[in-house]
């Protein structure tokens, strides 16, 4: 195990870290906020980070398979540490709570501990929301590099797999470059996002930070009762669209820069678009005729509430927690679906339900008809043997990791909807989840060894299981 590579690694991507994390600094300026502890922080975190990659600089990075896995699984850690200090620093929260609320920011999941969000420092406010911001385009780089070499069905791994009619190669010769432009979308959506919400009313500072949320599909707001408090359909909508555009998968945002239309054509992004309608029609009528509300306040809440749940972001414009009960069994339902492989949106993701579902046709026909060969296709590309049965393997273990964290929660003191909304919240990155954990509340009443459970059970969702799980095979440390 090359351990000078890892750590060379990690301290750089700790500089770039603390870089960001500079730029609180122009906030709390602007707002009059005491700015020595952050100075204080920032001055120890690049200092630790500057001495070991100097330490280190003449070494030459070598990172194989092994080296890449605990890498990933070391800086997700290594992140929470640093973004749960300036929360420990600024608002006295414990060490667990941090970590969690640290955790939840770069894994995109947005559940917080917090219970007056309107009465924390600016500063810690665009803290929340950068970490958001970083943690959900830096998945999307991971996806198209590391992840993609781990776990053959990760993030991006379906596209290189030929089961979407994306690839990676023909629209940038090298990681790096693919790395940038994505870089370059995300910064565009955000912006045009921003300026979007700041048109239709929305302060600076609100606009800038729901920006960060919507595109990085983190959810973390700057008010206590989420974008609910703006009372503004425009708003409402506008984040509805951006919402879903970050579940698509970027790539296929990238091929439009090209007058590329087809990955907006995939079998993915058309079964993603209708899912979204499907369930938002239905939880409109639902909400409409159960609820007895118009039919506009209706589908507008109903569409924001599905694409919010649906990509994983997990805002609110209501408490949908009071809704009916079978407005909850469909809001329930859109959060096992997820968004599409390499977009910043968590859950099982779209192609792997197509993957899987194509799969139990292909078992039904082979059933009836013993002697034909029947291969799995999907945009038209067959697919290996390898891909389906990581993609099984992925469902399994995300169906077995929800399971323990229910049990676990129940065994805990949890009720059962707690329990069960809660796990599913958390390794499905989507933040609130129903009874205790609903949208008008927070995850603050667990025990701090709950918030560590939790920490790890947003890290597993957000690597996509296979990357933590690999950790507790005996032959990773022997040979792989």
């Amino acid at each position: 195990m090359d351990f000078k590579s890892i750590f060379k690694v990690l301290s750089l991507v700790g500089l770039a870290v603390g870089g960001f994390f500079s730029t609180e600094l122009a906030v709390g300026a602007w707002y009059g906020e005491n700015l020595k502890p952050l100075l204080l922080f920032l001055a120890a975190f690049f200092a630790v980070n500057l001495a070991i990659f100097l330490f280190l600089r003449k070494h030459p990075v070598d990172l194989k398979i092994r080296e890449s896995i605990l890498s990933v699984n070391l800086l997700w850690i290594l992140l929470g540490i640093g973004g749960a200090a300036p929360l420990m620093l600024y608002t006295h929260v414990d060490a667990a709570s941090a970590f969690f609320e640290a955790i939840s920011g770069f894994t995109t999941t947005g559940a917080t501990v917090y219970s007056d969000i309107e009465g924390l420092p600016h500063l810690i406010l665009f803290h929340r929301s950068l970490m958001h911001w970083m943690g959900g385009m830096g998945i999307i780089v991971l996806g198209v590099g590391l992840l993609s070499i781990i776990n053959p069905s990760g993030s991006l791994g379906l596209f290189k797999a030929e089961s979407t009619g994306i690839q990676i190669e023909k629209l940038r010769p090298k990681i790096k470059e693919t790395a940038l432009s994505l870089w370059g979308i995300y910064l565009a959506l955000t912006v045009a996002d921003m300026l979007l919400l700041m048109a239709a009313g929305m302060g600076g500072f609100d606009a800038i930070n729901h920006a960060f949320s919507t595109i990085s599909t983190g959810g973390f707001s700057t008010r206590n009762a989420s974008l609910g408090a703006f009372h503004s359909d425009t708003i409402f909508w506008i984040t509805t669209v951006f919402m879903l555009l970050s579940g698509i998968n970027f790539l296929a945002h990238l091929r439009l820069l090209y007058r590329d239309t087809s990955g907006y054509r995939s079998e993915e992004v058309r079964w993603y678009l209708a899912i979204f309608l499907f369930l938002a029609v239905l939880l409109t009528m639902t909400h409409h005729l159960v609820g007895g509300d118009e039919l506009w306040h209706s589908a507008t809440h109903s569409f924001f509430t599905i694409a919010s749940v649906m990509t994983t972001t997990g805002f609110a414009t209501l408490d949908y927690g009071t809704w009916s009960h079978a407005a909850i069994a469909l809001i329930f339902l859109a959060m096992f679906i997820g968004g599409n492989a390499g977009s910043t949106a968590g859950g099982v993701k779209v192609i792997r339900y197509v993957v899987i579902f194509k799969t139990l046709i292909a078992e039904f026909k082979r059933t009836l008809h013993p002697r034909a060969t029947i291969a799995v296709y999907v945009d038209g590309h067959k697919l290996r043997e390898g891909i389906l049965a990581s993609t099984f393997g992925f469902f399994i273990l995300f169906i077995l990791t929800n399971v323990f964290l229910t049990v676990y929660l129940y065994a805990r003191g949890s009720d059962l909807m707690t329990s069960l909304s809660g796990a599913l919240a958390i390794v499905g990155n989507i933040g609130p989840g129903f009874a205790k954990v609903g949208p008008a509340d927070n995850f603050a009443f667990f025990a701090p060894v709950d918030k560590i459970v939790l920490s790890i059970g947003m890290i597993i969702g957000r690597l996509e299981c296979y990357t933590v799980y690999l950790l507790l095979s005996a032959s990773f440390w022997k040979r792989f």
